[in-house]
């Protein structure tokens, strides 16, 4: 179980998330092909850059996965059941997630 606090940095390359779960670079694009969820922005260079909010995502698929034995299709269906349009505090996580993420487009058009 990853702690929010503990994570100090806007992002976060794919070699310190693998290190957080202890699986390699290689299974962390494996699951972002698999789940649309995971969603790192990448620079001009193609280097992904994980935000807590991604971070947060793939401690969720990691524990399906790998401490609770789910396959990744019902992986798939567990993450449906938990994300309720309903659910005010999903639906505002989801926002905050999407306004990093135009946050970083933003900062990335700056620098061009």
């Amino acid at each position: 179980m990853i702690d929010r606090k503990k994570l100090t940095k806007r992002y976060y390359s794919i070699s310190e998330v693998g290190d957080l779960f202890d699986v390699a670079p290689s299974v962390l694009r494996y699951w972002e092909s698999e789940f649309k969820s995971i969603r790192p922005t990448k620079g001009r260079n193609g280097i992904r850059r994980y935000t807590i909010d991604d971070i947060e995502t793939i401690n969720e698929i990691h524990q399906l996965l790998k401490e609770r034995g789910f396959t990744i299709e019902g992986a798939k269906k567990e993450l449906k059941k938990t994300f309720t349009p309903t659910d005010p505090s999903a639906v505002k996580a989801k926002l905050l997630a999407i306004r990093q993420r135009l946050i970083g487009l933003r900062d990335q058009l700056d620098h061009l």
